[in-house]
């Protein structure tokens, strides 16, 4: 995290561990706590829902809506049902964006960028580079996602079948998307990730995310192939 741009803190509560940046100017010391408690409250609401529904923790396939359901479990299932996968494959860019949104309103920040296990919510107010980790790809922590001021607010989400805990039924080392929801940005990257389990499969997954206008850009990343597709640009890191 830029040192000068930000001040970082993180917060980790279970499986929830958020790395969040705050412009300098609009960073309060009460902020770490309200995250802590923001996120706290959240998974209290989503044990609450899985214990009356455990479907929703364990279906690969998208499930019904659920008008009574808390906000951020109605936007996991809206994103799975444009995915066509399970809820669960939306929970990290839910909670990063849902916990954002809150601090912005709450203290009226200027920049922030809220990362949880690779998938990030960024409101930003001048253009940022955002480095891509792939893993044992030699193409890993050498390319950077350009991210102009004008596509913020923005979900940027990574999903990988060789890095981390997350299910995936394919062999990607990265495939990053870029939505304007990181919610549905999370389950798109869980989705094309499943598509790609060779190298020769980047090119039918670059073609079928013509298939998804919410898509602003895709980057996939198997073994030393990579494939890019949309509105961003990709850089060298520096």
């Amino acid at each position: 995290m830029d040192s000068e741009r930000f001040v970082s803190f993180t917060i980790t509560h279970l499986e929830t561990d958020l790395w969040i940046g705050i412009h300098p100017a609009s960073f309060r010391s009460d902020i770490p706590g309200y995250a802590l408690n923001l996120a706290k409250d959240l998974r209290r609401e989503m044990d609450r829902y899985i214990d009356l529904h455990p479907l929703f923790l364990s279906s690969l396939t998208p499930l019904p809506p659920d008008r009574k359901a808390h906000v951020v479990i109605q936007k996991m299932i809206a994103a799975s049902v444009i995915a066509g996968t399970g809820p669960m494959s939306a929970v990290a860019g839910a909670f990063s964006q849902f916990i954002g949104e809150a601090l912005i309103d709450q203290f009226g920040v200027r920049e922030i960028i809220v990362e949880n296990g690779g998938d990030i919510y960024l409101s930003i107010q001048k253009d940022l580079e955002v480095g891509i980790f792939a893993g044992k790809s030699p193409l890993s922590n050498q390319l950077a996602v350009v991210v102009p001021s004008e596509f913020s607010p923005l979900g940027l989400c990574t999903s990988s079948g060789t890095v981390g805990p997350s299910l995936s039924f394919g062999k990607a080392d990265a495939v990053t998307i870029a939505c304007s929801d990181a919610s549905l940005a999370d389950a798109l990257a869980t989705r094309f990730g499943n598509e790609v389990k060779t190298p020769k499969d980047i090119q039918k997954a670059l073609q079928l995310s013509e298939d998804f206008r919410d898509i602003l850009s895709i980057l996939i990343i198997a073994e030393d192939q990579i494939g890019v597709k949309g509105k961003l640009a990709i850089k060298p890191m520096a």
